[in-house]
């Protein structure tokens, strides 16, 4: 019966949720996808071909079971399927909205590659999940049985909280230490509201506060508190930091007033949506209302920053990238999200100078690509004679970003960190150098995605019970 089901895909063609007009949603930032209606999401389910080896499932970083819990939708029991969604994925509703699913689950469905169109799996996790807080399916954390063994995490970005999540699922007494004003990390202030609405990564800082996690916030560690306070506070540590010092350019004239950093505007922006008071925002600074808009950089941050400009009102937007649309970094589908609202795309194009304080014209050079480095990619090289103006009055950078040096900055010479800068840790256990310390995320990796912070949270959640339970205490001793 279940069998009959499925397998739809053959006569039933994939279909999206509906998405906002182009010319209304780029005046607001509200999410631009629609809800599935029960219907629709139980007919998309239903044209999964429940694989033998499902490429869904193993190329997507937490191994989600998605042919189970599109069997289930299809069936029309979303309560099973949040469970099962719910039990490899600490926040399936966060996945289902930013998640690059074009290249991980959706990329690899084995439909798609016979030429009937993948199934829509982010849109129906986002159903799913969005149906469960609705239906109140989602319960508060209660642990079994409480421990008197505490962690402390030092960030709340995804990395921190999911395992904040399993911590306190096992009886662990969490706190977590942020440096912003409110949890959540780049969730929070990186990624704009037309993509993850605020409301929804708070309703999930909530249920882990009504689960017993502490936050302790606007706490910048190595300032308001040292690290060493908190390793003697506590009987395990959590390094979950991320990755927030932008990459500079050094053309001439870059230290010209009007160019800014991604993560700043994107912060500014969203803390206005939250209804604070940002002066640098009010100012003109960090605002592209009125202005000539260039965003230097071609990944899911430098799309977050065009869109997020012609909501504020920009008179033109446009992104710079030193290679072709087949090769940049950033997920196609917001590219396409980007061009609909109106930004143009300068491709195989790289700025040499900026001219003007606050800056007026930017220096662009054409590019070529050329041979391959030892990645594998294609190197971009300036093409001869090919340099031409552009005008911009405010000119964002949205180059990646790379990790602060945390020894120095908490003092503690014996956290081992790699040559790119990032915290040396076990990829398999999520141990540091020092004992008892742990680290997760983008500050382990480098700048990566929010699935992968989620997966290894939860790997290092579960480590650090192996450890408080006595077994892991004796390896580190």
């Amino acid at each position: 019966m279940a069998k009959q089901r499925m397998l739809k895909f053959v006569h039933t063609e994939k279909e999206t949720p509906e998405k906002r007009d182009p010319t209304v949603r780029a005046h607001d930032f509200n999410e631009i996808y629609r809800e599935y209606a029960d219907q629709k999401a139980a007919e998309q389910a239903s044209r999964c071909s429940q694989c033998g080896v499902p490429f869904c499932h193993s190329h997507c970083p937490l191994h989600n079971n998605i042919p189970d819990w599109l069997r289930l939708t299809a069936e029309g029991r979303l309560e099973e399927a949040y469970a099962i969604s719910q039990a490899t994925n600490t926040f399936p509703e966060i996945c289902g909205r930013i998640c690059p699913q074009d290249r991980l689950c959706e990329g690899n469905c084995v439909i798609e590659q016979s030429g009937h169109g993948t199934v829509t799996i982010g849109a129906i996790e986002k159903y799913i999940t969005d149906t469960a807080w609705d239906m109140g399916w989602v319960k508060p954390i209660r642990p079994m049985v409480e421990r008197s063994e505490s962690v402390g995490i030092i960030g709340s970005g995804p990395g921190g909280l999911a395992a904040a999540d399993m911590l306190r699922r096992a009886g662990v007494q969490v706190t977590v230490y942020e440096r912003s004003d409110r949890a959540g990390g780049l969730m929070t202030y990186g990624i704009p509201g037309f993509k993850l609405e605020k409301d929804i990564v708070m309703q999930r800082v909530k249920q882990l506060e009504d689960g017993g996690v502490a936050f302790v916030l606007n706490c910048d560690v190595g300032k308001d508190l040292s690290f060493d306070a908190i390793r003697g506070k506590h009987d395990a540590v959590l390094i979950a930091t991320g990755v927030y010092k932008t990459r500079e350019l050094r053309d001439p004239g870059a230290d010209a007033a009007g160019i800014v950093r991604s993560i700043d505007f994107l912060t500014a922006s969203n803390k206005k949506s939250f209804g604070d008071d940002v002066p640098e925002f009010e100012d003109g600074t960090l605002n592209a209302e009125g202005k000539r808009v260039l965003v230097i950089g071609g990944g899911d941050t430098a799309m977050d920053c065009v869109r997020t400009a012609i909501r504020q009102g920009a008179t033109s937007v446009k992104c710079v990238y030193r290679r072709d649309r087949a090769n940049m970094p950033g997920s196609q589908r917001e590219v396409h999200n980007a061009e609909e609202e109106g930004v143009e795309f300068v491709w195989l194009a790289a700025p040499r100078a900026f001219a003007g304080n606050p800056v007026q014209k930017v220096t662009i050079q054409k590019m070529k690509l050329g041979a391959p480095d030892a990645t594998g990619r294609q190197v971009p090289e300036p093409i001869e004679g090919g340099l031409y103006d552009e005008e911009a009055d405010l000119v964002i950078k949205a180059l990646g970003f790379e990790p602060e040096d945390l020894p120095k900055l908490w003092g503690v010479d014996t956290l081992e960190t790699t040559r790119w800068g990032t915290v040396k840790a076990d990829f398999g256990t999520h141990a540091t150098s020092l004992p008892g310390v742990y680290a997760v995320g983008d500050i382990v990796r480098g700048a990566s995605l929010v699935v992968w912070a989620i997966r290894d949270g939860r790997e290092a959640a579960a480590e650090m019970v192996k450890y408080l339970d006595g077994a892991g205490r004796v390896a580190a001793e």
